[in-house]
């Protein structure tokens, strides 16, 4: 009979072992899907003239921006402060075309432009034309949570930083060896040139967060040796960045001004809200027909209310990196499977 029992209660603990492992996987299955994706630019991307160095550095850069942001997701944070974090750690590295390593324009000083954008709203803040922000993405920020306009340029947007506290930097702090150097050659040169060390693009960011929210944000320095006072896609909603909850979010890298005259970010999600394709059908149905058509070249990265990415690109590269709940960690620059 003791023998009985203890099978019988041998059978019980295995049941209820048994319920909770099925109960940890179920609860494991419902979780709700996070992932970030972010690009450094696209362009030019010469394999031939891309050294073992330079290629290591750039995927170190990528890995320590994705990773600062899927770690704030991981911990339950917003996507928000997700892409904030990734867009930021591309803006300090002076590799990428933002921030600290910005292009300078012709007059050799960096004019920088931003924008992130919230899908639950939704609502964004976009700055535009500014000298002497350290990390125009924050700016951005601050212009959709303390003021209640969308974009603020040049000297205004600065005077905003200064009663917001942002940090601020002499314009030397933007005149790197490389981009005084990519300067010069642009000056020199009557038609584009591929240089694999200053690439064309920008930085950005699109995130899905475990609350469902969608969130997006880009940053860049613009072309090299632009005109003085030329603003780019990556500030302009609807057109280097966007985000809704209910369709996807979007940040491009390219071209600015193919983006603006099509509305890129915007169209893509357009055709995933109204026109029911999926995220991978309306990105390439925007980069490699509607883009493509009109001359411009640029891809975008993406992301949708279920966790799927895209990041598409007619160039010969692209800088780019995900993360997902699923554990995909992927790291790329060209049109690689």
């Amino acid at each position: 009979m003791i023998a009985a029992l203890g099978e019988t209660m041998s059978h019980r603990n295995l049941s209820a072992v048994l319920c909770l492992m099925l109960l940890s996987a179920t609860a494991l299955a419902a979780e709700p899907p996070i992932a970030l994706v972010i690009h450094g630019g696209a362009g030019v991307i010469d394999r031939a003239r891309m050294t073992p160095e330079r290629e290591a550095s750039y995927r170190a850069g990528l890995a320590a921006a994705v990773d600062a942001g899927y770690a704030i997701l991981e911990r339950g944070g917003s996507s928000l402060d997700a892409v904030g974090a990734a867009v930021r750690m591309m803006e300090d590295d002076p590799q990428f075309n933002a921030g600290r390593g910005a292009a300078l324009n012709h007059d050799g000083d960096a004019e920088l432009d931003s924008a992130i954008m919230d899908g639950n709203g939704p609502r964004a803040g976009a700055i535009a034309g500014v000298w002497h922000v350290k990390n125009p993405v924050d700016l951005a920020r601050l212009v959709m949570d303390r003021s209640p306009h969308v974009l603020l340029v040049a000297g205004g947007a600065e005077e905003f930083a200064l009663e917001q506290g942002v940090v601020l930097v002499p314009r030397s702090y933007f005149r790197t060896r490389a981009r005084i150097a990519e300067l010069a050659e642009e000056q020199q040169a009557a038609e584009d040139k591929a240089r694999i060390q200053n690439p064309k693009g920008t930085v950005g960011a699109v995130a899905l967060d475990r609350a469902g929210n969608l969130a997006a944000a880009t940053s860049t320095g613009g072309l090299a040796n632009k005109h003085a006072g030329r603003v780019g896609d990556s500030p302009i909603i609807g057109a280097g960045t966007y985000a809704n909850n209910q369709s996807c979010a979007v940040s491009g890298t390219g071209a600015g001004e193919y983006f603006m005259r099509q509305l890129v970010a915007y169209d893509i999600c357009a055709l995933v809200a109204y026109g029911h394709l999926t995220l991978e059908r309306a990105v390439s149905e925007v980069v490699h027909e509607k883009l493509r058509a009109t001359g411009g070249e640029g891809g975008v990265i993406a992301i949708d209310p279920a966790g799927n990415i895209a990041m598409d690109f007619n160039t010969a590269g692209m800088f780019r990196a995900a993360r997902d709940g699923h554990g995909r960690r992927e790291i790329a620059i060209y049109h690689d499977k």
